[in-house]
């Protein structure tokens, strides 16, 4: 089959198989990506809108046990930098958080080795006393805190949410594909315990988020399974809300060795997640990685929403790659690109 069926097949409201999602990946120029991915784009998104969400990253830890290899962040647990945050510098980011008209935090940390479970019930119910979303625990540290507990996922998905869990970021999904998982971070949940997260998520009533880290040690089928994994967990469930795709950066990284991912190549893969994830509303952005220009691009390539103003990131810029964006700019990007900027909340509603 050629792209230019591929492309009238998905135009006319049809799926497209994981073998089609691949030629995409593989044949088709960045133009005809382009095209299709913002025709799609505009027919799920008949208005101009482009939205954003004010909030900030909140790391609670960078100790951690998983040492995966593409990860600048972490400290290992014997290592005298490592911290964990205390409450009163919690509560001095979330209050400047909402200052700044936030209405979320996100809230991730790396996998201790000994903070039991009550620590992060607790830490919750410290949050939820400032009247804030609180977007937290990737399935990673679910998991985790399922084996330190001895607790089913189900459970410590109830006890976390009654603590004051709002929703679930996708982080740590970096490529759904075993193979990679097991050669880049072997400590890591599997890929079907991090679907098997979401899934639990998603019935107990939470939305969530899916990311990819692409451009390291996968192929591009497995770009493509990765994508399929997704699309078949949003078939099941309907909980994801938003797909985020992002390259990784290699500097300060045990894969310091591997070529960064171009602009290019981004744009292709960001195309290619918005036509195959036909069940998936929104596609965002990275301008923490790509940068302002290429982000204020990627709205022609399949995006219609331009992520976090992000008040806070420390994972990315661990890798040292430093974009910094005001809500100003980020209005001024989207209206450059000829869109309507609107703040939302985690599950989109318009503020």
């Amino acid at each position: 089959m050629d792209i230019q069926r591929i492309t009238e097949k998905r135009l006319a409201g049809e799926r497209i198989t994981v073998d089609e999602g691949l030629m995409l990946l593989e044949k088709a120029d960045l133009y005809q990506l382009g095209f299709l991915a913002n025709a799609i784009r505009r027919q799920k998104h008949p208005e101009p809108l482009v939205t954003y969400v004010i909030d900030r990253n909140i790391n609670y830890t960078d100790i951690c046990i998983s040492a995966c290899k593409f990860c600048a962040f972490f400290k290992a647990p014997e290592d005298p930098a490592g911290s964990v945050l205390s409450f009163a510098e919690l509560g001095e980011k979330i209050e400047e958080t909402k200052a700044l008209g936030g209405t979320q935090i996100l809230l991730q940390g790396g996998l201790h080795p000994d903070k039991p479970l009550e620590f992060y019930e607790e830490m919750l119910r410290f949050i939820k006393g400032f009247g804030i979303h609180i977007h937290g625990f990737s399935p990673p540290e679910v998991c985790h805190f399922a084996s330190l507990s001895g607790l089913p996922v189900r459970e410590v998905l109830i006890r976390l949410q009654q603590a004051g869990l709002d929703s679930i970021p996708g982080g740590g999904a970096e490529i759904l594909c075993d193979r990679v998982r097991q050669e880049t971070a072997p400590r890591k949940c599997l890929t079907d315990a991090w679907l098997g997260v979401m899934e639990e998520a998603h019935r107990l009533g939470m939305r969530t988020t899916a990311t990819m880290m692409f451009g390291h040690l996968e192929t591009l089928a497995e770009r493509i399974e990765h994508l399929a994994r997704v699309r078949a967990l949003q078939d099941k469930t309907g909980g994801f809300t938003a797909f985020i795709p992002w390259p990784f950066q290699p500097d300060n990284t045990a894969l310091s060795h591997l070529p960064k991912t171009t602009a290019f190549g981004y744009l292709k893969m960001l195309a290619v997640s918005r036509i195959f994830l036909d069940n998936v509303d929104n596609i965002q952005a990275s301008w923490v990685t790509q940068g302002p220009k290429i982000a204020q691009l990627s709205l022609f390539f399949g995006a219609n929403d331009f992520g976090s103003t992000m008040i806070e990131e420390n994972v990315v810029a661990a890798a040292g790659v430093g974009f910094r964006l005001t809500e100003q700019e980020i209005r001024g990007l989207v209206e450059g690109a000829g869109c309507v900027p609107r703040q939302r909340t985690m599950d989109y509603s318009l503020v």
